[in-house]
């Protein structure tokens, strides 16, 4: 990104000297020390996208540095920001050990499968790269499955209108091809790869949700690897999945027909935000300030993960409307962030309800023509009433 201006809180708006770069005179007594200060900017993503993949030929990419190079430039320019975005985040044993054919295979077939699905255009990038291009969860091994997933499921998942409608009918139909049950001994491993657990035919919950995540990715479907490490009544570990419907939605591997309705919502809305053994935790290919833990191999912090406790513990309705200067609802676009990360996104033509976390603060993004509109707001933790989003 370049940034187009900054401005201190107070101070002058200052336009930079060099791209990305700024000097900035602090005049005596204009800034106490010890006291913090506040700092706005605007920025612009820049077309050269691409060049943010840095890759170390010596510590992580090794012998395959040349390939990767190779990859980058023949893959076709839509998809480029696509594999720059895996490579700066694989895991540095992927980065040794894959080849330039599996990642832009993958690549390829993410973006056919966009491509056909009713919901595809309206995925975020941020999503799309993040939930449906990676071609793993957790530590599993590294299966070829994008393929056989794409001929098996995607045609299913094309007569869906929605992600979330799709991924419910997946849900049933990939054990039952597969012929994969749950069996907490007789599977030989908990940290099953997909064609592991097809061998064996049993899983763990933790099996099962790597198979359901791939089956849901090669559909287009964002999915992610989510669990805690350890539930407050000190029963175990548990694993599941979570599946993008414009938020995300809980499903129950192999267990659920109903979006958000497994047997462990009691026990999930009873985790601790206070002690990290009991958070429960969602995985992401990007790298995040948080690492999955992973019971079954506790050594490993090669996943990183994003802590999503609020969104189990203290979950409530939230409506929004965006409206004109008569108040009256239109059509919009409504983009909600937390942290920086989208977590809810979609465009209504008169109202949106979202599951959220209450208590936590926001930063919604709307547009119905012109310029976005921006608002920061915090959730109550509890209401019911319909938040009207003005348009500037």
């Amino acid at each position: 990104h370049r940034i187009e201006q900054i401005k201190i809180i107070g101070g002058e708006s200052l336009k930079p000297l060099v791209t990305g770069k700024f000097i900035m005179v602090m005049q005596p007594g204009k800034f106490a020390k010890g006291k913090s200060y506040e700092v706005a900017f605007t920025a612009k993503k820049t077309v050269r996208g691409a060049a943010a993949a840095k890759i170390d030929s010596s510590a992580n990419a090794e012998k395959n540095s040349r390939p990767w190079a190779e990859a980058l430039k023949t893959v076709p320019a839509e998809q480029r920001d696509a594999v720059a975005f895996l490579l700066a985040n694989m895991p540095p044993d992927d980065l040794k050990s894959l080849s330039k054919d599996f990642l832009l295979a993958n690549v390829r077939l993410a973006y056919r499968a966009r491509a056909e699905v009713p919901w595809g255009a309206d995925l975020p990038d941020e999503i799309f790269f993040n939930d449906v291009l990676p071609y793993a969860s957790i530590n599993e091994r590294r299966d070829d499955w994008r393929k056989d997933f794409f001929d098996r499921f995607l045609p299913l998942a094309k007569k869906c209108k929605t992600p979330g409608e799709a991924a419910i009918l997946l849900n049933k139909e990939v054990f039952r091809q597969f012929d994969v049950k749950y069996h907490a001994t007789k599977r030989p491993k908990p940290d099953q790869s997909p064609y592991e657990s097809a061998q064996s035919h049993y899983a763990s919950c933790t099996g099962l949700s790597v198979l359901i995540v791939d089956a849901c990715r090669a559909a287009a479907i964002p999915a992610r690897f989510a669990g805690t490490p350890l539930w407050t009544d000190n029963s175990g570990n548990h694993s599941w999945a979570e599946v993008w419907d414009g938020q995300w939605r809980i499903i129950g591997s192999a267990e659920s027909t109903k979006l958000d309705d497994t047997w462990f919502n009691a026990k999930a809305a009873k985790a601790d935000a206070a002690r990290p053994i009991n958070c429960i935790y969602a995985t992401s290919f990007a790298r995040t300030d948080k690492t999955f833990p992973m019971v079954w191999a506790d050594a490993n912090h090669d996943v990183p993960a994003v802590d999503v406790t609020p969104f189990y513990t203290h979950r409530r309705a939230a409506k929004f409307a965006i409206v004109d200067e008569h108040n009256k609802a239109v059509a919009a676009s409504l983009t909600i962030r937390l942290n920086s990360r989208i977590v809810a996104h979609g465009r209504a033509q008169s109202q949106y309800e979202f599951i959220l976390a209450g208590g936590q603060e926001y930063e919604a993004e709307y547009q119905a023509t012109g310029k976005p509109s921006t608002w920061h707001f915090v959730l109550p933790a509890k209401g019911g009433e319909t938040v009207a989003l003005k348009l500037k």
